[in-house]
């Protein structure tokens, strides 16, 4: 990432746990909190994880436009974050959220709606 970027506030204890690509980014899967259907997969970095954590709402950092964007700013398909835990190697993060409308950009309720691979008998 740029040097644009601002430093991050997020709580040094929680930084140095994570495992990051050489972009400075964590894979962050976001999956509805009550019934444990994946919604998508977004990128943070050390200061879209601090949002996340403190503002309630998931914060993702866009690899193609290069900003923060909050999800549902724009669609009104908002994320309320109700947890976050890293998984055991560090280098994943699960949000468990309240998903209000479509997850994915396409306008389906998840980005996996594309439909199944087929398996090999």
């Amino acid at each position: 990432m740029t040097s644009s970027v601002p430093a991050s506030s997020l709580d040094p204890a929680v930084a140095a746990r994570l495992k990051r690509d050489p972009d400075g980014l964590v894979p962050a899967i976001a999956q509805q909190y009550d019934t444990g259907e994946v919604l998508m997969l977004g990128w943070m970095d050390d200061e879209a994880l601090h949002r996340t954590l403190t503002t309630g709402r998931c914060t993702y950092w866009s690899r193609s436009r290069r900003e923060y964007w909050v999800k549902g700013d724009t669609s009104g398909h908002v994320q309320h974050v109700r947890s976050v835990a890293l998984d055991c190697d560090a280098d994943t993060l699960l949000v468990k959220v309240d998903q209000v409308g479509a997850a994915c950009h396409t306008g389906d309720r998840t980005c996996f709606d594309a439909g199944a691979l087929p398996l090999g008998k």
